[in-house]
C-alpha cells in the first residue's frame, strides 16, 4: 500500500503530465523531472528520500514571497531565491494530501512560467 507521500507524488504526477506538451524524465540521484518541451518546471524527490517524505522544487514568480512562510517551504540557496525557485519538503509528520490542491495550483504556475509564451496562454486562456 503506498503512503500518502508516495499517492501525493502519484497524483501531482498525472496533474502535471495532464498539461500540454509535459514529460517525466530522471532528474538526478533519486528525482524526478518534469519538464515542458524539455524545459524544466518542478522536480519531484530529493536525495536519499524516504518513502514517508517528498520534496518538491518548483519557479514561483508569482507567489513566491507568499509561500515563504508556509511551514513546509524550505529556504534554498541565493540562486533559488534571487530565480523564485520554491522547495517545498513534506515529511512524516506532515499532511501531504491536505495541500494537494496548493501543490496542483503551484505545478500550474510553474509550468506557465517555465512553457514557451504560445503554450503558456494556451493554459491560462483555457483556465484548464
Amino acid at each position: 500500500m503506498p503512503t500518502p507521500h508516495q499517492q501525493a507524488e502519484a497524483e501531482l504526477t498525472t496533474y502535471a503530465l495532464s498539461l500540454p506538451e509535459t514529460d517525466l524524465a530522471p532528474g538526478w540521484a533519486d528525482t524526478r523531472y518534469l519538464r515542458v518541451r524539455g524545459k524544466g518546471f518542478a522536480v519531484l524527490g530529493d536525495k536519499v528520500q524516504a518513502h514517508d517524505a517528498l520534496t518538491i522544487t518548483l519557479k514561483l514568480p508569482i507567489s513566491y514571497e507568499m509561500v515563504q512562510d508556509l511551514s513546509f517551504v524550505r529556504q534554498g540557496s541565493p540562486w533559488y531565491h534571487q530565480n523564485k525557485w520554491a522547495i517545498a519538503h513534506f515529511g512524516p509528520e506532515d499532511d501531504i494530501l491536505a495541500e494537494l490542491d496548493t501543490l496542483k495550483g503551484w505545478l500550474r504556475q510553474s509550468y506557465v512560467a517555465m512553457a514557451p509564451k504560445a503554450l503558456g496562454r494556451l493554459l491560462t486562456e483555457s483556465g484548464a
